[in-house]
């Protein structure tokens, strides 16, 4: 029997898609209905990345992107 990893994917994200307090959600809109799981906020506001805890999709921002909220 042949089992095959797959590495999760990574999303590159920019400013306009994370929610006000630094957060994305996942699955995000582009997903397939098919591999959806319940919806978990994924905080990008410390060091611009972070992973799903169930399907290990990595989100990051863009080289160069800012989060705003900054005063």
């Amino acid at each position: 029997m042949s089992t095959s990893t797959q590495a999760p994917a990574t999303v590159e994200v920019t400013a306009k898609d994370c929610n006000d307090n630094g957060t994305v959600f996942c699955p995000n809109p582009k997903m397939a209905l098919w591999s959806t799981h319940p919806k978990v906020f994924i905080d990008l506001s410390h060091d611009g990345q972070g992973q799903c805890p169930y399907c290990g999709t990595a989100y990051k921002l863009k080289a160069g992107e800012v989060l705003g909220g900054g005063h």
